[in-house]
C-alpha cells in the first residue's frame, strides 16, 4: 500500500515540510509510526487517509519542535538553526510565503489547495474540529494576503530585473 502511495506521501510530506531534506525525514518519521501501528493503519476505514494523517501529524511535531530547538538556542545566545523552509523552490510567488506561515496553518493550506481536501478531511487529518480547520485556515489566508501585499512582486513588478 505504502509502496502504491510513495508518489503522494512524499509530495504531501514535502509541501508540509517545504525542503526536500526535511521532507525524506518527516516521511521516514511517519512512516516508522506507520509501522509501529500497522495493524490500525490496516483496519481504518480509509488506510490511505489514515497514512495521510500521520504525514501530516508527524511534520506538524516536526516543524514545531525545530522552532522550539530554535527558540531554545536564541535564549541560550547560541547560533541559531538554518530555517529549511527559507530554501523552498521560489519559482512561484505565492510557496514561499505558504512556507513560512505556522505549521498547523502550513497544514491547512496545503490539505486545502495542494492536495484538495475538504474542511471536514482536514479536521480528520489534524485530527481537530472542521472550525479549527477554518480558524487556522483564514488566519492563513490573512497572513498571505498582508504578505502578497507587502510584496513588491504582484504589484506590477517583475522579478526578471
Amino acid at each position: 500500500m505504502v509502496a502504491a502511495q510513495w508518489d503522494a506521501l512524499y509530495r504531501l510530506a514535502r509541501l508540509l515540510a517545504g525542503a526536500d531534506t526535511t521532507a525524506d525525514d518527516v516521511l521516514q518519521a511517519a512512516l516508522l509510526r506507520a509501522v509501529r501501528s500497522h495493524r490500525a493503519v490496516l483496519a481504518a476505514d480509509a488506510p490511505v487517509a489514515y497514512l495521510r494523517r500521520i504525514v501530516t501529524t508527524t511534520a506538524v511535531d516536526e516543524a514545531a519542535r525545530a522552532a522550539r530547538r530554535r527558540r531554545e538556542q536564541r535564549a541560550d545566545g547560541t547560533d541559531h538553526a538554518h530555517d529549511p523552509t527559507l530554501d523552498v523552490d521560489s519559482r512561484g510567488e505565492l510557496w514561499p510565503l505558504v512556507a513560512a506561515l505556522p505549521p498547523r496553518q502550513r497544514a491547512v493550506v496545503v490539505l486545502r489547495f495542494y492536495e484538495d481536501l475538504s474542511e471536514r478531511e482536514i479536521a480528520a487529518v489534524l485530527g481537530c474540529r472542521p472550525g479549527t480547520v477554518k480558524s487556522q485556515g483564514a488566519a492563513a489566508m490573512a497572513k498571505l494576503r498582508q504578505a502578497l501585499a507587502a510584496a513588491p512582486v504582484g504589484k506590477g513588478e517583475s522579478r526578471d530585473r
